[in-house]
């Protein structure tokens, strides 16, 4: 009974859509790679028709805590990964930016991601491979500190902890 859902390429600064023609839009992790973002945010200005919503959920990756047993290198790990974002702490800003292109931001809300313990299946856990293969050569970070680092959590069993934020928008035009 729900209205028929199509994915497909395309550019958030670039969508191949007409003027007014959806009820809501969505962005889930996608902002946050985009280096122009007032366009993308025009972009869905353009698409949804009056009263329309736009829902952004994004990642402010200071928001990470995670334990390891080297403290010096998980900080150059991840200030290297930031390297993987046009803007690794969007949420600050996105209030303003929404907006500054049109919007009325009718809701905010925090989503936390926790995992207490190593478990292969988890969120974290999946992430540990992306950032171990994104690192090396970035920030000083070799592909062996790389590995050592992945080894690390996973070794810390019981010990592992993980936490993020998560930072949902959701806005009118």
């Amino acid at each position: 009974g729900s209205a028929p859902v199509e994915f497909g390429p395309g550019q958030a600064t670039e969508l191949p859509f007409g003027a007014g023609e959806f009820d809501v839009v969505t962005s889930t992790q996608v902002y946050e790679y985009v280096s122009d973002l007032p366009a993308a945010l025009a972009e869905a200005h353009r698409v949804l028709r009056p009263g329309g919503r736009l829902l952004v959920l994004d990642t402010d990756w200071d928001s990470i805590v995670w334990r390891s047993s080297d403290a010096d290198r998980m900080r150059r790990v991840l200030a290297a990964w930031d390297g993987h974002l046009a803007d690794p702490h969007l949420p600050r800003r996105l209030t303003g930016l929404l907006s500054d292109s049109g919007f009325t931001v009718t809701h905010r809300s925090v989503i936390p991601l926790f995992n207490a313990g190593y478990q292969p299946d988890t969120y974290s856990a999946g992430l540990i491979g992306f950032i171990a293969a994104f690192v090396p050569g970035r920030a000083g970070v070799t592909a062996e500190e790389a590995r050592a680092w992945a080894e690390d959590l996973s070794r810390l069993g019981a010990g592992y902890f993980f936490s993020l934020n998560r930072y949902l928008f959701l806005a009118t035009r």
